[in-house]
């Protein structure tokens, strides 16, 4: 007899800002308490020498091509779609697949040691404007969040990176975490949560103390006087679609769960 497999679906819930449910993915499987503080070290023993020494021949002989298309580090904050509450500071490293299509690989900070928390899909509002309703709700808009100098290529002149903002500001993109270091976390557990970006209305708004924290350390300036100012006639996406930013129009957000399904004993045919 085959045993069932765990399948992953996307439940519709209340936002937990409001108090009225638990999100879905805090229930099958139980919600995952912290085990420590956000910056907690993945369990493990130091990497072996002749780990090390791998390392350094692959690094000789190996491409690493898809890595390597990896152009920009860009720094902003995102919010978990089924409790706005919790947010983070994230660190995309972008590639471009052409001037349509960005894949972002996601860190929670630039050090070293960063940890691999999750991806984001960035597409423009054209392609946006094609994919089917129910798929539009897992994505978010950016032409805030950029405006509002949140999202900002780290230390890259504006002049210089202008013409990519000016680009990013009519695009949209799906994020998913699947490793949530802000609540202690030392390995990625449980199921992946689908992130949403900052917004201008409550309670979506970017956290003071997070990007203050963030301007003091990159020397970024996104008050009125600076970024805010220097990108306030930036063009966005021709209407709001209201499938984008689900929460705004609907107050409900996205969470997934983990349920058993049967496994396919046959592949069909194509």
């Amino acid at each position: 007899m085959i045993k069932p497999r765990s399948r992953i679906r996307s439940s519709l819930l209340r936002s937990e800002v409001s108090g009225e449910a638990m999100s879905s993915s805090d229930q099958n499987p139980g919600a995952t308490p912290a085990s420590g503080p956000a910056d907690a070290a993945p369990p493990g023993k130091p990497t072996a020498v002749s780990s090390q020494v791998l390392d350094m021949g692959a690094q000789l002989v190996q491409t690493l091509k898809p890595v390597q298309q990896m152009k920009q580090h860009a720094c902003s904050f995102a919010l978990y779609a089924h409790d706005l509450s919790r947010q983070m500071e994230v660190h995309h490293f972008v590639s471009r697949l052409n001037q349509d299509v960005l894949q972002c690989a996601v860190y929670d900070s630039d050090k070293p040691s960063a940890r691999l928390i999750g991806v984001e899909y960035i597409v423009s509002d054209a392609i946006f404007e094609g994919l089917e309703p129910e798929e539009q709700r897992l994505w978010h808009s950016h032409a805030y969040e950029v405006k509002a100098g949140l999202w900002t290529d780290v230390g890259v002149p504006e002049a210089l990176q202008s013409s990519e903002m000016a680009s990013l500001a009519k695009t949209y993109g799906k994020f998913w975490c699947t490793w949530q270091v802000d609540r202690g976390d030392a390995l990625p557990l449980g199921a992946p949560a689908l992130m949403v970006s900052p917004q201008a209305a409550e309670p979506g708004r970017a956290r003071a103390d997070l990007v203050r924290r963030r301007d003091e350390r990159y020397g970024i300036d996104s008050s009125a006087g600076g970024l805010k100012a220097a990108r306030v006639e930036m063009d966005e996406p021709e209407w709001s679609n209201p499938n984008a930013d689900y929460w705004r129009m609907h107050g409900k957000g996205f969470a997934v769960d983990v349920v058993p399904a049967k496994m396919k004993r046959h592949a069909p045919f194509p």
